[in-house]
């Protein structure tokens, strides 16, 4: 059973149920005025859809944690609808759809590990590496000259996400992005 959360005792990444929704804590801060209660402002993000909303709480409001189970999985493969999972422990396999998935879609590539993030056996979330490296599968040529240009060029990676590389980046080169911010860190 997941632990009762008071809201005084909220901490990011703190998960707990609210309205029959799960939400997740983005940003807190305790708040002391001069006059009057003292209350916790939040960011709070849905876990289920993603939304993410301002509220303020009193600070002995009891909210029900969430019990967000973990599971490591192997991406396998796309079949044009459906990604399909392999369960690392049992070898079953769980195919899901792009909305189950989320933003983890972008940085997916076969054979890949990931976790996946589940409430009572409800898939929302999968969570890729912070790091994954990919192939530059297409990017304009960098010309000479224009090597120290901070703003970049954009680039294809093998399995279709864009983002903006250096200029010295190029065609069959493997680059590392943080996942977390869907940023190009270095040339591999």
């Amino acid at each position: 059973m997941a632990d009762v959360y008071m809201a005084g005792d909220f901490r990011n990444g703190t998960t707990f149920e609210m309205d029959g929704n799960v939400f997740k804590v983005v940003e807190f801060q305790h708040v002391k005025p001069g006059k009057g209660a003292a209350f916790v402002r939040t960011k709070l993000k849905n876990v289920i859809t993603g939304a993410v909303i301002e509220k303020t709480f009193n600070p002995s409001e009891k909210y029900q944690g969430a019990e967000i189970e973990k599971r490591e999985m192997q991406y396998l493969y796309n079949d044009g609808e459906l990604y399909y999972f392999m369960d690392n422990e049992t070898y079953e396999q769980l195919p899901l759809n792009k909305e189950q998935i989320g933003d983890g879609l972008k940085f997916l590539k076969e054979n890949m590990n990931v976790k996946m993030l589940s409430f009572k056996g409800n898939v929302f979330s999968v969570e890729p590496p912070l790091f994954v490296e990919l192939e530059v599968t297409y990017t304009e040529p960098g010309f000479a000259g224009n090597t120290t240009t901070t703003s970049g060029k954009p680039a294809t990676l093998e399995n279709g996400y864009e983002l903006m590389v250096p200029m010295f980046v190029n065609i069959g080169d493997v680059v590392r992005i943080d996942t977390r911010t869907g940023e190009y860190m270095e040339r591999v």
